[in-house]
């Protein structure tokens, strides 16, 4: 059984010790939207909502996505965290284009092909 969104996110958010107050501050959702989330009275939070929280909560923002019923496309090489970071290059800078982006993709498994080798 497909675990459900609001109890990933309570579980995700008592992991980290945070309260409903502390994630409202930080995010600017309100903590009676996020009980709501986290007992099942909303069921389709807005993507935007849902990439707050993945930034916050520091998880998959394509998972959140996913366990709020949103369709995920499938990935051609299965690289999921590369998809992860495609989706969220396409939130934070919207006029970018495609060469662009992969060219930002490119560096960033420099840099971790770097970092695994020290």
């Amino acid at each position: 059984m497909k675990m459900k969104l609001g109890v990933y996110l309570k579980e995700t958010r008592e992991k980290l010790s945070l309260t409903l107050r502390e994630v409202e501050e930080s995010t600017g959702i309100s903590n009676a939207y996020l009980s709501q989330l986290e007992n099942h009275k909303i069921a389709n939070p807005s993507p935007s909502i849902l990439h707050k929280l993945a930034d916050h909560y520091n998880v998959s923002y394509l998972q959140l996505l996913e366990l709020a019923g949103y369709p995920i496309p499938e990935i051609p090489n299965g690289n999921k965290q590369e998809a992860v970071v495609s989706s969220r290059i396409g939130n934070d800078f919207p006029n970018i284009n495609k060469e662009e982006e992969g060219k930002l993709l490119e560096y960033l498994s420099f840099l971790r092909s770097r970092k695994q080798k020290k």
